[in-house]
């Protein structure tokens, strides 16, 4: 990944002079924390050997009950305001994601089939709230959340290489990390070794929930407002990111750190193709060529001649 990460910025160095500029570093900054907030959600459940399709409407959702809180309660409350979104989004988020990891552990579901449920349950959901439209308007402390800076760094980087941090800790470090591992792996196994992996599957889903709701409420910082449909798009391409960096499809492998470096390299890709004219659709298709050239080099038949 830092390979392909290199030959992407000394490629569109030389194509696009502007590219090394400050500010398209800058912008690149602003522009994949969102994204890359939904990958992360979306890396746990693949590592244990699942899937979440229900990443982004988690973030709406969470979006939409931090708004009304918000809205509703905390307009004069200055920056007190944004630890109670917070609070609430990583809440709803967690919860929505111990239910759909209840629905996969308890019921045996298949995580694709439960996850689209809850996908299609939360978009439903957030039009029944919305009437279809959307909630706007958050006060002022919001503004520095989707685009303020520290020291230089614009904040939402600086949530995301945060929350990137925590789940590199856990994954890596933890014995619940171990037991995400192990479970994805070999299910069986990890319960002859003495986990429980239905409790692992409710903390994967869980986590996955809290992830979401965060990118849902830098996601309400960003674009002062919030309605069903915000990051719809991303919901392959995170998948897309997560086996690019190496995640197994099958669970029980991949790493956070080559994971948030492939996503650089996307949002390299994406910003040079953009400062060259080239059409969005086109960069989507150069990341769906990356993903599968790496899938052929991976290949046991190359590796093995």
């Amino acid at each position: 990944m830092l390979g392909f990460l290199a030959l992407c910025l000394a490629f569109f160095s030389v194509v696009a002079p502007r590219f090394l500029s400050p500010g398209i570093f800058r912008s690149m900054a602003y522009q994949l924390p969102e994204l890359g907030l939904l990958t992360l959600a979306m890396f746990v459940p693949i590592i244990s050997g699942g899937l979440n399709l229900a990443v982004t409407y988690s973030a709406n959702i969470c979006g939409l009950a931090a708004a009304f809180l918000v809205k509703g309660f905390l307009m004069s409350a200055g920056w007190a305001s944004v630890p109670a979104a917070l609070v609430v989004g990583l809440g709803v988020g967690a919860g929505v994601g111990v239910l759909v990891g209840a629905m996969v552990a308890y019921v045996g579901a298949h995580p694709i089939l439960v996850t689209l449920g809850a996908m299609i349950f939360l978009r439903g959901l957030g039009e029944l709230l919305t009437r279809g439209g959307d909630i706007s308007g958050m006060p002022e402390a919001f503004n520095f959340i989707g685009h303020g800076s520290i020291l230089g760094i614009p904040v939402p980087m600086l949530i995301f290489l945060g929350a990137a941090g925590i789940l590199l800790y856990i994954m890596q470090y933890t014995k619940e990390g171990f037991s995400i591992y192990m479970s994805g792996s070999n299910p069986e196994a990890a319960k002859y070794s003495g986990i429980n992996v239905n409790k692992t599957l409710m903390l994967v889903y869980g986590l996955s929930g809290a992830i979401s709701g965060l990118a849902g409420i830098l996601m309400l910082a960003r674009f002062n407002s919030v309605r069903v449909g915000h990051g719809d798009s991303y919901l392959l391409i995170t998948v897309l990111a997560c086996f690019l960096a190496g995640a197994n499809p099958f669970g029980g492998f991949g790493r956070v750190l080559p994971l948030v470096v492939g996503l650089m390299s996307l949002q390299v890709v994406a910003s040079g193709m953009n400062l060259l004219g080239a059409s969005q659709h086109l960069s989507t298709a150069i990341w769906g060529g990356f993903l599968l050239l790496v899938m052929v080099l991976r290949s046991p038949f190359l590796n093995k001649n």
